[in-house]
């Protein structure tokens, strides 16, 4: 059901669920996008660990790496905003782009109405070859800024 939502949001000319287009035939409930149950990864208590070096990790150049890093600072805190956003990049990093899209489609969902997730769900997109979705995705992300802007002006 999430699929379809936010699909739709990005591609209105799809008029099924993503999972019966071949397009996004690959995209699964936001879990999928790391590798399994995430219950099943080994749990700490430090997410703010496990996310920087997840970082340090790509900085060093090995994103296979810092995904796993990432997904394990996720596994411990499934809200680490910062964890979502390091795997969507490490998986970009890994030429994993189909991959990146559907955990870039989970952090929008998880943060529906933060430009970021969306402008992060955009690069995804348009590196895995989903160029009309991708510019709606930053479309989307461009209106949030814009709503966020309007919210911040004092009234006159």
């Amino acid at each position: 059901m999430w699929e379809q939502t936010v699909i739709a949001d990005y591609s209105p000319r799809l008029t099924t669920v993503s999972t019966t287009n071949p397009v996004f035939q690959h995209l699964a409930p936001p879990a999928a996008c790391y590798h399994g149950n995430v219950s099943s990864f080994p749990k700490t208590s430090n997410a703010d660990a496990l996310s920087q070096s997840g970082l340090d990790l790509l900085h060093a150049g090995d994103a296979a790496a810092a995904a796993q890093a990432f997904r394990n600072a996720i596994a411990a805190d499934p809200a680490h905003i910062e964890a979502h956003h390091g795997l969507i990049r490490a998986l970009r990093d890994a030429e994993q782009f189909e991959t990146a899209v559907a955990a870039a489609l989970a952090l929008t969902v998880l943060t529906p109405n933060d430009p970021l997730a969306h402008t992060s769900l955009s690069i995804a997109l348009q590196q895995a070859g989903h160029i009309p979705e991708a510019e709606a995705a930053a479309g989307r992300a461009r209106i949030l800024e814009w709503k966020q802007q309007l919210a911040a002006e004092p009234e006159s």
